[in-house]
Protein backbone atom coordinates (compact mmCIF):
# COMPACT_ATOMS: atom_id res chain seq x y z
CA UNK A 1 0.00 0.00 0.00
CA UNK A 2 2.74 2.40 0.94
CA UNK A 3 4.57 1.50 -2.23
CA UNK A 4 1.48 2.35 -4.28
CA UNK A 5 1.09 5.75 -2.53
CA UNK A 6 4.74 6.57 -3.13
CA UNK A 7 4.37 5.62 -6.77
CA UNK A 8 1.26 7.76 -7.19
CA UNK A 9 2.91 10.71 -5.41
CA UNK A 10 5.98 10.49 -7.63
CA UNK A 11 3.82 10.44 -10.75
CA UNK A 12 1.80 13.45 -9.59
CA UNK A 13 4.92 15.45 -8.72
CA UNK A 14 6.50 14.58 -12.06
CA UNK A 15 3.40 15.66 -13.96
CA UNK A 16 3.25 18.95 -11.99
CA UNK A 17 6.87 19.70 -12.69
CA UNK A 18 6.51 19.08 -16.40
CA UNK A 19 3.23 21.00 -16.77
CA UNK A 20 4.03 23.91 -14.47
CA UNK A 21 7.53 24.58 -15.74
CA UNK A 22 7.25 24.16 -19.49
CA UNK A 23 9.57 26.50 -21.30
CA UNK A 24 8.15 28.84 -23.96
CA UNK A 25 8.74 27.84 -27.53
CA UNK A 26 8.09 29.13 -31.03
CA UNK A 27 4.37 28.44 -30.86
CA UNK A 28 3.93 28.09 -27.12
CA UNK A 29 4.03 30.52 -24.21
CA UNK A 30 5.06 27.76 -21.86
CA UNK A 31 3.57 27.29 -18.41
CA UNK A 32 3.90 29.48 -15.35
CA UNK A 33 3.03 29.04 -11.72
CA UNK A 34 0.40 31.67 -10.80
CA UNK A 35 0.82 33.62 -14.07
CA UNK A 36 -1.35 36.52 -12.90
CA UNK A 37 1.45 37.42 -10.47
CA UNK A 38 3.70 38.24 -13.44
CA UNK A 39 1.11 39.39 -15.96
CA UNK A 40 -1.34 42.07 -14.91
CA UNK A 41 -4.94 41.46 -15.93
CA UNK A 42 -5.68 45.19 -15.61
CA UNK A 43 -5.91 47.22 -18.79
CA UNK A 44 -3.78 50.28 -19.44
CA UNK A 45 -5.12 53.31 -21.24
CA UNK A 46 -3.86 53.75 -24.81
CA UNK A 47 -1.79 50.58 -24.57
CA UNK A 48 -2.94 47.28 -26.04
CA UNK A 49 -1.60 44.41 -23.98
CA UNK A 50 -4.31 41.77 -23.95
CA UNK A 51 -3.42 38.71 -21.88
CA UNK A 52 -5.19 35.41 -22.42
CA UNK A 53 -6.00 35.14 -18.70
CA UNK A 54 -7.54 38.61 -18.72
CA UNK A 55 -10.80 38.59 -16.78
CA UNK A 56 -12.27 41.84 -18.07
CA UNK A 57 -13.82 40.34 -21.15
CA UNK A 58 -13.05 39.32 -24.69
CA UNK A 59 -10.13 40.52 -26.74
CA UNK A 60 -12.38 42.92 -28.67
CA UNK A 61 -13.83 44.33 -25.46
CA UNK A 62 -10.34 44.86 -24.07
CA UNK A 63 -9.33 46.69 -27.24
CA UNK A 64 -12.23 49.12 -26.84
CA UNK A 65 -11.52 49.72 -23.15
CA UNK A 66 -7.82 50.39 -23.74
CA UNK A 67 -8.43 52.74 -26.67
CA UNK A 68 -8.51 56.54 -26.47
CA UNK A 69 -11.69 58.24 -25.30
CA UNK A 70 -13.29 61.55 -26.09
CA UNK A 71 -12.12 64.33 -23.73
CA UNK A 72 -14.26 65.21 -20.75
CA UNK A 73 -16.69 68.04 -21.40
CA UNK A 74 -15.05 71.36 -20.56
CA UNK A 75 -11.51 70.07 -21.13
CA UNK A 76 -9.17 72.92 -22.00
CA UNK A 77 -7.04 72.24 -25.10
CA UNK A 78 -3.27 72.19 -24.74
CA UNK A 79 -2.97 75.02 -27.22
CA UNK A 80 -4.99 78.13 -27.86
CA UNK A 81 -3.49 78.65 -31.30
CA UNK A 82 -3.95 82.11 -32.68
CA UNK A 83 -4.37 83.76 -29.28
CA UNK A 84 -0.67 84.07 -28.51
CA UNK A 85 -0.96 81.49 -25.75
CA UNK A 86 0.57 78.47 -27.45
CA UNK A 87 2.18 76.16 -24.95
CA UNK A 88 5.45 74.30 -25.26
CA UNK A 89 3.89 71.21 -26.82
CA UNK A 90 2.42 73.26 -29.64
CA UNK A 91 5.00 75.99 -29.99
CA UNK A 92 4.73 76.87 -33.71
CA UNK A 93 8.38 77.83 -34.23
CA UNK A 94 11.20 75.38 -34.88
CA UNK A 95 14.74 75.53 -33.53
CA UNK A 96 16.30 77.23 -36.56
CA UNK A 97 17.58 80.72 -37.21
CA UNK A 98 14.83 81.31 -39.75
CA UNK A 99 12.18 80.34 -37.21
CA UNK A 100 13.91 82.41 -34.54
CA UNK A 101 13.60 85.44 -36.80
CA UNK A 102 9.94 84.65 -37.42
CA UNK A 103 9.26 84.30 -33.68
CA UNK A 104 10.97 87.63 -32.99
CA UNK A 105 8.74 89.31 -35.56
CA UNK A 106 5.47 87.66 -34.58
CA UNK A 107 5.58 87.16 -30.80
CA UNK A 108 5.08 90.73 -29.68
CA UNK A 109 2.63 90.90 -26.77
CA UNK A 110 3.10 89.08 -23.50
CA UNK A 111 -0.19 87.17 -23.05
CA UNK A 112 -0.11 87.82 -19.30
CA UNK A 113 -0.63 91.21 -17.74
CA UNK A 114 2.03 92.61 -15.43
CA UNK A 115 1.22 91.67 -11.84
CA UNK A 116 3.14 91.96 -8.60
CA UNK A 117 2.72 88.21 -8.06
CA UNK A 118 3.97 87.43 -11.56
CA UNK A 119 7.02 89.64 -11.12
CA UNK A 120 7.78 87.99 -7.78
CA UNK A 121 7.58 84.51 -9.31
CA UNK A 122 9.55 85.61 -12.35
CA UNK A 123 12.26 87.04 -10.10
CA UNK A 124 12.65 83.82 -8.14
CA UNK A 125 12.86 81.76 -11.31
CA UNK A 126 15.24 84.22 -12.96
CA UNK A 127 17.66 84.08 -10.02
CA UNK A 128 17.75 80.28 -10.17
CA UNK A 129 17.64 79.71 -13.92
CA UNK A 130 19.13 82.84 -15.46
CA UNK A 131 20.93 85.00 -12.93
CA UNK A 132 23.90 82.68 -12.55
CA UNK A 133 24.98 83.70 -16.07
CA UNK A 134 23.04 86.84 -16.99
CA UNK A 135 23.57 88.43 -13.58
CA UNK A 136 21.21 89.49 -10.81
CA UNK A 137 20.85 92.88 -12.51
CA UNK A 138 20.56 91.43 -16.00
CA UNK A 139 23.93 92.91 -16.98
CA UNK A 140 25.46 89.63 -18.18
CA UNK A 141 27.76 89.36 -15.17
CA UNK A 142 26.47 86.38 -13.28
CA UNK A 143 28.67 84.71 -10.69
CA UNK A 144 29.68 81.97 -13.14
CA UNK A 145 31.29 84.70 -15.21
CA UNK A 146 32.66 86.81 -12.38
CA UNK A 147 34.10 84.01 -10.27
CA UNK A 148 35.81 82.42 -13.26
CA UNK A 149 37.67 85.58 -14.10
CA UNK A 150 35.56 86.17 -17.18
CA UNK A 151 36.80 82.99 -18.87
CA UNK A 152 33.43 81.97 -20.27
CA UNK A 153 32.90 80.19 -23.62
CA UNK A 154 30.50 82.91 -24.75
CA UNK A 155 29.57 86.09 -22.94
CA UNK A 156 25.97 85.90 -21.63
CA UNK A 157 23.61 88.50 -23.07
CA UNK A 158 23.51 91.87 -21.32
CA UNK A 159 19.79 92.57 -21.12
CA UNK A 160 20.42 96.21 -20.21
CA UNK A 161 21.81 97.10 -23.64
CA UNK A 162 19.50 99.00 -25.98
CA UNK A 163 19.50 96.04 -28.37
CA UNK A 164 17.78 93.89 -25.75
CA UNK A 165 15.60 96.61 -24.28
CA UNK A 166 14.02 97.20 -27.68
CA UNK A 167 13.95 93.51 -28.61
CA UNK A 168 10.56 91.85 -28.99
CA UNK A 169 9.24 89.42 -26.43
CA UNK A 170 9.58 86.71 -29.05
CA UNK A 171 13.35 86.98 -28.94
CA UNK A 172 13.34 86.12 -25.25
CA UNK A 173 10.68 83.42 -25.48
CA UNK A 174 12.39 81.58 -28.33
CA UNK A 175 15.71 81.65 -26.45
CA UNK A 176 14.02 80.24 -23.34
CA UNK A 177 12.44 77.49 -25.42
CA UNK A 178 15.51 76.33 -27.33
CA UNK A 179 18.50 78.14 -25.89
CA UNK A 180 21.07 80.16 -27.78
CA UNK A 181 24.77 79.50 -28.38
CA UNK A 182 26.07 77.70 -25.26
CA UNK A 183 22.84 78.36 -23.36
CA UNK A 184 20.56 75.34 -23.19
CA UNK A 185 16.79 75.40 -23.57
CA UNK A 186 14.45 75.68 -20.60
CA UNK A 187 11.17 74.50 -22.11
CA UNK A 188 11.30 71.39 -19.92
CA UNK A 189 12.11 73.37 -16.78
CA UNK A 190 9.70 76.31 -16.98
CA UNK A 191 5.99 76.14 -17.65
CA UNK A 192 4.24 78.33 -20.22
CA UNK A 193 3.24 80.98 -17.67
CA UNK A 194 6.58 80.83 -15.86
CA UNK A 195 8.46 81.66 -19.09
CA UNK A 196 6.36 84.77 -19.61
CA UNK A 197 6.78 85.81 -15.97
CA UNK A 198 10.55 85.54 -16.35
CA UNK A 199 10.31 87.82 -19.39
CA UNK A 200 8.25 90.27 -17.34
CA UNK A 201 10.97 90.25 -14.70
CA UNK A 202 13.70 90.90 -17.27
CA UNK A 203 11.67 93.89 -18.44
CA UNK A 204 11.48 95.13 -14.85
CA UNK A 205 15.29 94.94 -14.59
CA UNK A 206 15.57 97.01 -17.76
CA UNK A 207 13.09 99.52 -16.38
CA UNK A 208 15.06 99.79 -13.14
CA UNK A 209 18.24 100.52 -15.09
CA UNK A 210 16.51 103.19 -17.18
CA UNK A 211 14.75 104.61 -14.09
CA UNK A 212 11.28 104.13 -15.54
CA UNK A 213 8.30 102.22 -14.14
CA UNK A 214 7.29 98.66 -14.89
CA UNK A 215 4.88 97.22 -12.37
CA UNK A 216 1.30 96.15 -11.84
CA UNK A 217 0.00 99.70 -12.03
CA UNK A 218 2.25 101.47 -14.54
CA UNK A 219 4.45 100.58 -17.51
CA UNK A 220 6.50 103.36 -19.05
CA UNK A 221 9.16 101.02 -20.46
CA UNK A 222 7.25 99.92 -23.55
CA UNK A 223 3.81 99.90 -25.10
CA UNK A 224 3.25 96.17 -25.54
CA UNK A 225 3.12 94.86 -21.95
CA UNK A 226 -0.06 95.86 -20.17
CA UNK A 227 -0.23 96.47 -16.40
CA UNK A 228 -2.97 94.51 -14.66
CA UNK A 229 -4.00 97.51 -12.56
CA UNK A 230 -5.98 96.99 -9.38
CA UNK A 231 -7.02 93.36 -8.99
CA UNK A 232 -9.65 92.06 -6.61
CA UNK A 233 -8.46 88.64 -5.50
CA UNK A 234 -11.25 86.17 -6.25
CA UNK A 235 -9.81 83.69 -3.76
CA UNK A 236 -10.47 86.10 -0.90
CA UNK A 237 -14.18 85.91 -1.58
CA UNK A 238 -14.39 82.17 -0.94
CA UNK A 239 -14.60 82.70 2.80
CA UNK A 240 -17.87 84.60 2.44
CA UNK A 241 -19.71 81.41 1.39
CA UNK A 242 -22.14 83.21 -0.83
CA UNK A 243 -22.65 86.28 1.40
CA UNK A 244 -23.82 89.57 -0.09
CA UNK A 245 -25.71 87.68 -2.81
CA UNK A 246 -22.62 86.96 -4.90
CA UNK A 247 -22.38 83.19 -4.42
CA UNK A 248 -18.97 83.53 -2.73
CA UNK A 249 -17.26 84.73 -5.90
CA UNK A 250 -17.21 88.38 -6.95
CA UNK A 251 -16.46 87.62 -10.55
CA UNK A 252 -17.74 91.01 -11.63
CA UNK A 253 -16.11 92.52 -8.53
CA UNK A 254 -19.38 94.31 -7.70
CA UNK A 255 -18.69 97.05 -10.20
CA UNK A 256 -21.35 99.32 -11.59
CA UNK A 257 -20.24 100.31 -15.06
CA UNK A 258 -19.78 103.99 -14.42
CA UNK A 259 -16.73 105.07 -16.35
CA UNK A 260 -15.02 108.20 -15.33
CA UNK A 261 -12.54 108.76 -12.55
CA UNK A 262 -13.03 105.15 -11.44
CA UNK A 263 -15.62 102.48 -10.72
CA UNK A 264 -18.12 102.72 -7.95
CA UNK A 265 -18.06 99.51 -5.93
CA UNK A 266 -21.22 98.24 -4.26
CA UNK A 267 -19.37 97.68 -0.98
CA UNK A 268 -19.06 101.40 -0.65
CA UNK A 269 -15.41 101.72 -1.62
CA UNK A 270 -14.34 103.93 -4.48
CA UNK A 271 -11.42 102.50 -6.40
CA UNK A 272 -9.32 104.79 -8.53
CA UNK A 273 -8.24 102.62 -11.44
CA UNK A 274 -6.70 105.25 -13.64
CA UNK A 275 -7.79 103.70 -16.94
CA UNK A 276 -6.69 105.13 -20.18
CA UNK A 277 -8.83 104.50 -23.22
CA UNK A 278 -6.18 102.20 -24.66
CA UNK A 279 -6.76 99.61 -21.96
CA UNK A 280 -10.35 99.84 -20.82
CA UNK A 281 -11.62 96.44 -19.82
CA UNK A 282 -9.76 93.52 -21.31
CA UNK A 283 -11.59 90.29 -20.62
CA UNK A 284 -8.96 87.53 -20.74
CA UNK A 285 -9.40 83.83 -20.32
CA UNK A 286 -7.17 83.75 -17.31
CA UNK A 287 -8.13 83.58 -13.65
CA UNK A 288 -9.19 87.24 -13.36
CA UNK A 289 -12.53 88.53 -14.47
CA UNK A 290 -11.12 91.98 -15.26
CA UNK A 291 -7.59 92.84 -16.30
CA UNK A 292 -7.01 96.57 -16.26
Amino acid sequence: MQTTLKYISAVVITICLFTACQQPGKNSTGSEYMPDMAHSVAYEANYYSYYYNNTWGTEDEYYKMAGPRKPVKGTIPRSAAGTGKENSLNYPYADTEEERTRAKAQLINNPYAITDAGLAEGGELYDVMCGICHGEKGDGLGYLVRDDGGKYPAAPANFLLEEHVTASNGRYYHAIMYGKNVMGGYKDKLSFEERWNVIHYIRSLQAKELKVEYNQMVNTLNTVDRPAGEIVAVEMQDSHDGDHGHGGMHEAHGHEDEHGEGHKVEDGHDEEHGHDNGHGHEHGDEDHGHEH
